[in-house]
């Protein structure tokens, strides 16, 4: 193969305006061949001028500023429910927006309180008769009569956001000051329809030089609520793919019109929970995902369209207002974007980006971003903090995502000024710029090896959320850690749904299913496990000789005497349901026990930390073999059933030691000890990907401490002998 060059190109670099000579040094540093702009920054005549591909930002819902103040009526807005509040007497009154953050909200008055929001007693799960309550706008209340004392009471109202959710949070982070409140108005009222499309013909008419027009992104955002007091409680609730954020009178009565039946305050609000990704979501609720999908494929294609008859290409930002794009969705390709553009943070973020088909670029946003804090407010680019060591941390997380699946582009968005002071940062950022540029060498006319098994993820989700649960890396969901672990592991992984399942069985070559989750959770099921066909399905292919990987409470469905649906199949565990019933007494392990395939790499896995665990579990017999338990409770147990096998943990967290461990568990399911040891490398910390037609066996430390390993060759005997140092990278020709 050619020998790629490692110095130039895939590279997008932030420019700002007033620190030309740091930009245009920087672009020669880094090898950029795109300059863009930045939410808060402006790029100047000489660098656009200065021989760069230009993207250039856009987000149409801020654009119509002026108008938006003046129109409230055609502001985006949403159900919020109210704090709850008990009852002390026959009477009780509720401040709608208590506890809300008010630059945020405001209550809509103006669309009929009657017809749209409901009121409820949460302790009888009832709702009050609209009779009984009143509403007084100027006070901002509604009054309840008949209240019950000691039970508390909800309002479910419409809100409009006078404040637009990342405007807000870019507004705070960044002291801002007296900076402009951007708002974001509704595409789905004809008026702002107009308004948006006269815009962006105007706006493109004024940006010649722009190369790109990156949409940021496109209309609704994700569901970010925030507190009175966000220093304290800035997140009253957020969640990255709630569709919350996409309704209004005109949309309810749209969709009533096409689906012929109603949707209420509650099918939203849920009782406060909303509709969280990680909840198993209803059919009325995957219907209105459905109705403003098609929306925003309409509408967004005709923005794009205007693009491109202005000769330019189109990307999207897969972040922020991304509700209704859905790059995972088989229609994704209606748009007719040219390419996406994803921030990352870690290992399925990157697979997420690449899994998306319809573009013909894949782009990612590297961090640390460019702004003095992180996203949790902790220092980056100021005092106190360290963004050499955390772009490195962050490389050797996506790094494992790169090597795996392919992507076209790289770059970083925020201030360029910040990274002056800091020259082993902008050194670092040359370093990994090279390795990219290498890998994407790798991948073109190449896929990286895979094992000889193929493995589904089972969620209520399936595809439309593959490589992700709810946006970024939260801990302490168990699907999180494992799709990062698998994300860097050398595995065919696909994600189906329950749907998918009943409707055609277990895909083609899947050797091994895994389902991980929390019971009711999006993750475990929920009530899809109420369906007995997928019982059936599941049953009969380990029987057959499938494997089973169940974490935390897989299958779970609460019903008398039984939660896991499956637990014949999964080692026999369930949860105690009294004090009184009977257990089996199985042998404690001491350690690791000795011997066995799955605990081979970590003789002290008794003592690992698997996360947030379910306790309480117990085995029914001596047909399952307990690896590692805690109290009586096993924590990793094993159990052959008919001529399939499954594992159970009682958690996960992600951990070199934790994604080994998952890795050999998958092998021991799949029957495929024997051929384990190919292309896998010895130190948990470090990992190997063989590229076939290019013969180039790329080796990664995943740690921030020199390593030393040995990597079996495809033959299975041959092992080589690499040292690497902390973060770093070998590249053997195989």
């Amino acid at each position: 193969m050619n020998q790629p060059d490692l110095t130039q190109g895939d590279f997008t670099l932030p420019g700002e305006a007033g620190h030309e000579k740091l930009t245009l040094r920087l672009a020669k540093k880094w090898g950029a061949d795109t300059i863009r702009d930045s939410d808060g920054t402006q790029l100047s005549p000489e660098l656009i001028e200065s021989g760069y591909a230009i993207y250039s930002t856009v987000c149409l819902v801020r654009s119509i500023q002026p108008w938006a103040r003046e129109h409230h009526d055609q502001l985006q807005q949403n159900f919020l429910m109210s704090f709850p509040v008990v009852a002390t007497k026959a009477t009780a009154v509720v401040t709608l927006l208590a506890g809300y953050y008010t630059e945020q909200f405001t209550v809509n008055w103006q669309d009929s309180p009657k017809q749209w929001w409901q009121v409820f007693d949460r302790t009888t799960g009832l709702e009050v008769p609209k009779a009984r309550w009143s509403v007084d706008p100027k006070k901002g209340t509604v009054a309840i009569a008949g209240t019950v004392p000691g039970h508390k009471y909800t309002v479910n109202f419409l809100a409009l956001r006078l404040w637009e959710e990342i405007s807000m949070y870019n507004h705070l982070t960044n002291n801002w000051g007296d900076r402009e409140h951007l708002a974001a108005v509704d595409p789905m009222q004809p008026a702002v329809q107009k308004r948006l499309l006269a815009y962006l013909e105007q706006w493109l008419r004024d940006h010649p030089d722009t190369t790109v027009v990156r949409f940021t992104s496109l209309f609704y955002n994700f569901s970010w609520f925030w507190g009175a007091d966000h220093a304290k409680l800035r997140d009253v609730y957020s969640d990255w793919a709630d569709y919350a954020m996409a309704v209004s009178p005109r949309a309810l009565k749209l969709f009533e019109k096409r689906y012929g039946y109603k949707l209420t305050s509650e099918d939203f609000v849920n009782g406060g929970l909303y509709n969280s990704t990680h909840n198993a979501p209803s059919r009325r609720y995957c219907d209105y995902m459905e109705f403003v999908h098609d929306f925003v494929i309409d509408f967004g294609r005709r923005c794009i369209e205007l693009v491109h008859a202005h000769a330019k290409l189109a990307y999207i930002f897969y972040d922020d207002h991304w509700i209704g794009v859905e790059p995972n969705s088989p229609r994704f390709a209606e748009f007719g974007f040219d390419g996406l553009i994803k921030c990352v943070f870690n290992a399925f973020e990157v697979r997420l980006c690449s899994h998306s088909k319809g573009v013909k670029t894949h782009e990612l946003r590297l961090h640390p971003y460019l702004f003095p804090t992180g996203l949790k407010g902790e220092p980056t680019f100021k005092e106190g903090g360290n963004p050499t060591l955390d772009a490195k941390n962050f490389w050797i997380d996506a790094r494992r995502g790169l090597v795996r699946a392919p992507i076209d582009r790289i770059g970083l968005g925020g201030y360029l000024s910040l990274v002056e002071p800091f020259p082993d940062f902008q050194d670092t950022i040359e370093g990994l710029l090279k390795e990219f540029r290498l890998l994407k060498s790798f991948h073109a006319g190449d896929k990286p090896w895979t094992a000889p098994l193929k493995v589904a993820v089972l969620t209520a989700w399936g595809d439309l959320r593959a490589w992700t649960c709810s946006g970024h890396f939260t801990h302490g969901v168990e699907l999180y850690a494992v799709i990062e672990a698998l994300a860097g592991l050398p595995l065919d992984v696909q994600f189906i749904s329950f749907d998918d399942l009943v409707a055609e069985g277990v895909p083609a070559g899947v050797k091994v299913i895994i389902n991980a989750g929390r019971a009711g959770s999006a993750w475990s099921g929920g009530h899809f496990w109420s369906n007995p066909e997928v019982e059936a399905i599941l049953t009969q292919f380990v029987h057959k000789g499938g494997g089973l990987v169940g974490i935390a409470e897989p299958s779970a469905l609460a019903q008398p005497g039984q939660l896991f649906k499956l637990a014949q199949v999964w080692a026999r565990p369930r949860l105690r349901r009294a004090p009184g019933q009977r257990k089996y007494k199985f042998t404690k392990p001491a350690g690791a026990v000795a011997g066995h395939f799955i605990t081979a790499d970590v003789p002290a896995q008794a003592a690992a930390d698997l996360g947030k665990e379910v306790d309480g579990i117990y085995v029914s017999g001596p047909e399952t073999q307990v690896l590692a338990e805690r109290d009586g409770s096993p924590r990793l147990a094993t159990h052959a059933f008919g001529k399939g096998r499954a594992v159970y943990l009682s958690g996960f967290k992600f951990a070199h030691e934790n994604t080994r461990l998952l890795h050999r568990a998958l092998f021991w399911a799949a029957a495929k000890e024997d051929k384990w040891s190919v292309w896998n490398t010895t130190n948990i910390r470090t990992e190997a990907t063989y590229f076939p037609n290019a013969g180039k066996l790329v080796v990664i430390n995943n740690a921030g401490t020199a390593e030393a390993t040995l990597v079996t060759l495809g033959d299975g005997r041959t092992k080589k002998r690499v040292q690497l140092p902390a973060h770093g990278i070998k590249i053997l020709d195989v």
